[in-house]
C-alpha cells in the first residue's frame, strides 16, 4: 500500500534539499564507491583551487559537494 504524501520543504530550506537530492541522484546513478571516489577527487581540487583568492569562489563548494558525496555514499 502507497501513500502519495507530498512533503512540504519551507522555502528557505530548500537550496539545502535540492543538493541533497542532487547528490542523492548521483549516488543512485554511480553507486557508493564511485560516489565516495567522486567525492574525495572533488575535494581534492577544491583545495587545489582554493590556494588562490579568485579559487575561493569555485573552490569552497567544490570541497563542500564532495564531503557531501562521501558521507552520501558511506552511510
Amino acid at each position: 500500500m502507497e501513500t502519495n504524501e507530498t512533503k512540504r520543504i519551507p522555502w528557505y530550506l530548500w537550496p539545502f534539499w535540492a543538493i541533497w537530492q542532487l547528490i542523492a541522484m548521483i549516488v543512485g546513478m554511480t553507486g557508493r564507491l564511485v560516489a565516495v571516489i567522486l567525492g574525495f577527487v572533488l575535494m581534492i581540487v577544491g583545495v587545489i583551487l582554493s590556494v588562490t583568492v579568485v579559487g575561493l569562489i569555485i573552490g569552497v563548494p567544490l570541497i563542500l559537494v564532495g564531503v557531501l558525496l562521501v558521507i552520501r555514499g558511506l552511510f
